[in-house]
């Protein structure tokens, strides 16, 4: 496929997935992956495989109304996680991304939920979304302004 290349030194192979962190009214947006999936049941920011010849940002956008049915803009980007899966590696880019148009529905997943960063720690969140959640949402950062909350 061409959205896949040899992993330098792995003998396996690399996949570039991206993801969206979109925050809203102080909560950020996730969705669980439907049962039959890879990571079935797990939680994770929304996003998908860059095709041949597509952007981070092209794919990140065409993935949203794709899964989600919603438009974004700026797409920033945040970090690059690398993980391996099943003999695959796999590098996910994730953005900082702002809604323009819709509401997120659940077209490709189980559910779509809007909620608080200091509660992404709740979800069972698919290993590389965690460690997105923990870089974007560090604990101490979480921890400002939300006094009397429960961890």
């Amino acid at each position: 496929m061409n959205d896949r290349t040899k992993a330098e030194g792995s003998g396996g192979l690399a996949i570039k997935v991206t993801a969206a962190v979109i925050e809203r009214g102080g909560k950020v947006l996730i969705a669980r992956r439907m049962k039959g999936d890879s990571f079935e049941g797990l939680w994770e920011f929304p996003g998908g495989k860059i095709e041949a010849g597509e952007s981070p940002e092209e794919c990140l956008r065409r993935e949203l109304l794709e899964e989600l049915g919603v438009e974004i803009e700026a797409p920033e980007f945040l970090c690059s996680v690398p993980f391996e899966t099943s003999g695959l590696s796999i590098e996910l880019m994730a953005f900082r991304a702002s809604l323009v148009a819709g509401e997120a529905r659940s077209h490709e997943h189980d559910e779509v939920r809007w909620v608080e960063p200091e509660r992404l720690e709740d979800f069972d969140l698919a290993e590389p979304d965690r460690l997105v959640a923990a870089t974007v949402f560090p604990r101490g950062r979480r921890d400002e302004g939300t006094k009397g909350s429960a961890s």
